[in-house]
């Protein structure tokens, strides 16, 4: 099993290789000397057995028939296969098929350049001692096979039309008798709807005839563009009758000049006037891409592809095989008409290996004139077939399939034959033809039932036009409809750039398409392809063309100025090496040591006056308060962590309530020293047992019961605000609860107001050392920043509200150091001898002798 395994897949990569780098090309002459282009006169193949052996002499006479070039063509392909078969041994043994051509005979009118058809035709009748048509072939024209189907019945002799495949032909009802060889085009909507999913086309025209066969066809495409969100710009139906086109023409005409769609798909009968609205295009100058099918791979009788385009043409035809053999029977059959490899290329697509294409030329376009006459004068491979051609070689090998196969249910029948003629059951023929599945001497699996052509498989060509009087086509993908859906579609990229020049060819939409850093919104009463182009929002991206949305971008990232990118967002703090944070730290560093300082002077005089006057044990707590106010500032410098965030606001809360309610101890003392100088007064014992300390001890143990609530209920934690400043990772210390917060800081704020208030009555009282009026100036400095910081702390955002918050712990912690404390170094350092008792007893007994 294993072992079949690997040889299946080796076989399949084998093929999937070779046809991927073996391409084929065409090329053809454009014959200006044929007035009639690759018209085709409808030509009737009638059918009929003759014992032994029939050489192709016995009916080279029908080529001697007045016929154009392509009809011609046509009936080489008949016979063809009628050698084919003749020569088989397997096949139909001592029997050959026999034909008659019939066909309606066409005379060029050079004044009016219109083909006149002549209406004789001379219909298939069976006469006594005449043989019998076991069935007819009628190609390529639909609509003659319409009006001669009733006649076929009469005489009841089964038909095989090997035209492109019409919807109105296929009516069993109205034609019993007829059946359709071609397969139909059940997936060519999805085959083109996908290509131009491929080149990203999703504003396109159409153009069909306006008829039941292109009416159902674009019914279907429809469907197909609605699910692949590809949309119709236009709309363009050909009426069939010639004397209304050129009204219709001119009546859509600047619609479709307008129409910023660049790609038209072209469908219908290529008999309709759709030749004439195709050169009335031309004429204007209207040039669009051409997506159609091989019955519109022709060229009119001016000497131009009927579809012709500068940007190129591309075809759906469906697969099939070139048959190596066709070329040299044409030069057998009919040698002085063709004799050269250029007789070949006026009459249709010679093939030729193009898979190599000069070294020299990046594109087909910038090749050298010589260089590329050198690639495409190549000996070719051979002469390729119409699809009407191979429809017909098909249907003689499916008729002597079923004659064969009725051979060998009817064997004793044919050993006693004795070289009489056989009588075949026409219907009973055409019965096993209709369900028959063969191998064409091609090698390509031949299924003639309808019911199984599903699943079409088409070729896509490019066809082009190089310098004047030649034609290009080149195979450059294919559609398979039976595989998965993204499988279905494949175009060959190298083959593709090289001949297309597909970069060039310009993108066919309803609007420009939306650049990156734009997303499309779509436009209310328009199509769903027709949109406008919108900015992607902040903090949202678009890297591609025509995004329908925009990509949010992650927490930790943001948009560039032109939305087009991801970029990381900065971790942003205040750190210690930033000019700020060395700065902050700076300062509170000094201050620090300048309040240390104080305290070592203070403790060194403390036995003067100036120390011993307002209490210097509270001094000494203030002091030590300060200094923890200034280090604690460090604490918000550097990378926080949660113990950090803790440390931050309980340090800040306890230092500076210490610091604030030592001020308001400070400040009663005074008042209470001058209370108790009066006789009589019995607030002596106040002053003398201390009671002012106690006031530091009970607002502390308040504010430690405040922040201890704060802790337990909602402590403060590490954030990272990635909102709050564009481009930037703020990592800040969330107070958690900002009640909490303001409730420490407006308690902090209380004790201010209440010592300012205190200090404030007792300025005026008359002392050598006196300091209330520096604590009340000190608590207006305390008072002043901090109501300051509140607005400013709530307009900041990131690592400037952290700043501000530092900024004022040591603006405000400075204020009560300097105005307090500086005045009285300058009297202990400068002016020592106002320092003294002597000096300080001096006006205090003035006072008592006043008194």
């Amino acid at each position: 099993m294993f072992s079949l395994i690997s040889v299946f897949w080796f076989l399949k990569i084998s093929f999937i290789f070779c046809h991927l780098s073996d391409p084929k090309c065409f090329w053809r002459i454009k014959d200006t000397e044929n007035k009639i282009g690759d018209i085709e006169t409808y030509c009737s193949f009638s059918i009929s057995t003759k014992p032994g052996y029939v050489k192709n002499d016995y009916f080279s006479w029908n080529l001697d028939k007045k016929v154009t070039p392509k009809t011609n063509h046509l009936i080489f392909s008949v016979y063809l296969a009628l050698e084919e078969i003749n020569m088989n041994f397997h096949i139909l043994p001592n029997i050959s098929l026999v034909v008659n051509v019939e066909c309606l005979r066409q005379k060029y009118d050079e004044k009016t350049g219109l083909a006149l058809q002549s209406k004789e035709f001379i219909p298939n009748y069976s006469c006594t001692n005449e043989r019998r048509y076991l069935i007819i072939f009628t190609a390529p024209i639909w609509a003659v096979t319409t009006r001669l189907g009733p006649l076929m019945f009469m005489y009841s002799i089964p038909e095989l039309y090997c035209g492109h495949f019409h919807l109105s032909l296929s009516d069993n009802e109205q034609f019993p008798h007829l059946y359709q060889i071609s397969p139909k085009d059940t997936s060519l909507p999805l085959a083109m709807v996908s290509l131009m999913v491929h080149f990203k086309w999703n504003w396109i025209g159409a153009m069909i005839t306006n008829d039941d066969h292109g009416i159902q066809f674009l019914s279907k495409l429809r469907g197909e563009m609605q699910k692949h969100m590809v949309c119709l710009s236009f709309v363009f139906a050909i009426l069939t009758e010639h004397s209304m086109v050129r009204k219709e023409f001119h009546k859509n005409f600047n619609l479709i000049v307008r129409s910023s769609a660049k790609v038209v798909i072209v469908y219908g009968d290529y008999a309709s006037p759709i030749d004439l609205v195709l050169h009335w295009f031309k004429s204007k100058g209207l040039f669009r891409i051409w997506v159609s099918v091989s019955q519109f791979d022709i060229i009119t009788n001016l000497g131009d592809f009927m579809l012709y385009s500068s940007s190129g043409t591309f075809i759906f035809s469906h697969q099939k095989p070139e048959i190596s053999g066709f070329q040299k029977f044409i030069k057998t059959v009919y040698p002085s008409n063709y004799s050269s490899e250029f007789s070949f290329a006026k009459l249709w697509w010679t093939y030729f290996r193009c898979s190599l294409p000069p070294s020299n030329c990046k594109t087909l376009k910038n090749c050298p004139t010589k260089t590329v006459f050198k690639w495409l004068f190549r000996t070719p491979l051979g002469m390729a077939m119409s699809d009407t051609c191979y429809n017909s070689y098909n249907a003689i090998h499916a008729v002597a399939h079923s004659l064969h196969e009725m051979l060998l249910q009817q064997v004793d029948t044919w050993s006693n034959n004795d070289g009489k003629d056989l009588e075949f059951d026409t219907w009973k023929m055409f019965s096993i033809l209709k369900t028959l599945q063969f191998v064409n001497p091609a090698g390509d699996l031949v299924n003639m039932n309808q019911n199984l052509k599903q699943d079409t498989e088409y070729d896509i060509f490019y066809i082009m036009d190089f310098q004047k009087h030649y034609g290009f086509k080149m195979k450059i993908g294919r559609f398979s409809g039976h595989l998965p859906s993204r499988q279905q579609l494949y175009m060959s990229k190298e083959m593709m750039e090289w001949a297309t020049d597909v970069d060039q060819i310009l993108p066919s939409a309803c609007n420009i398409p939306c650049k990156p850093g734009f997303r499309k919104s779509p436009e209310e009463e328009m199509d769903i392809c027709c949109f406008v182009c919108n900015p992607c929002p902040e903090n949202e991206i678009s890297n591609m063309t025509n995004m329908d949305q925009c990509v949010k971008c992650r927490e930790d990232q943001y948009a560039n100025e032109d939305h087009t990118l991801f970029l990381q967002k900065v971790v942003s703090i205040l750190d210690y090496r930033e000019p700020l944070g060395k700065a902050l730290a700076g300062f509170a560093l000094c201050f620090s040591v300048l309040t240390s300082g104080i305290f070592c002077v203070f403790l060194k005089h403390r036995e003067t006056p100036i120390v011993k006057a307002n209490n210097q044990t509270l001094s000494y707590v203030l002091l030590i308060s300060l200094i923890f106010c200034f280090i604690c500032s460090l604490l918000y410098i550097g990378h926080p962590t949660t113990v950090i965030c803790i440390l931050q606001q309980t340090t800040f809360a306890i230092a500076f309530t210490v610091a604030t309610s030592t001020i308001l101890a400070k400040t009663i003392t005074v008042l209470l020293a001058f209370k108790i100088t009066i006789p009589g007064r019995r607030m002596r014992w106040l002053l003398v047992s201390g009671a002012p300390k106690y006031i530091i001890l009970i607002c502390t143990m308040i504010q430690l019961i405040l922040c201890g609530i704060w802790l337990g209920t909602s402590p403060p934690y590490v954030d990272a605000d990635v909102h709050m400043v564009h481009g930037h990772i703020i990592i800040v210390c969330n107070k958690g609860s900002v009640i909490a917060f303001y409730c420490v800081l407006g308690y902090m704020g209380s004790f201010a107001l209440t010592s300012f208030t205190v200090a404030f009555l007792a300025r005026n009282l008359p002392d050598t050392f006196n300091e209330a009026k520096l604590l009340t100036f000190s608590m207006l400095v305390f008072c002043s920043v901090w109501i300051t910081f509140i607005p400013v702390y709530q307009s900041t955002k990131g690592k400037t509200m952290v700043a501000v918050e530092v900024f004022c712990i040591l603006a405000s912690s400075a204020g009560l150091l300097l105005c307090i404390f500086a005045p009285k170094c300058y009297i202990i350092l400068l002016r020592p001898h106002i320092n003294s008792f002597r000096n300080f007893r001096k006006p205090h007994a003035k006072t008592e002798n006043i008194s």
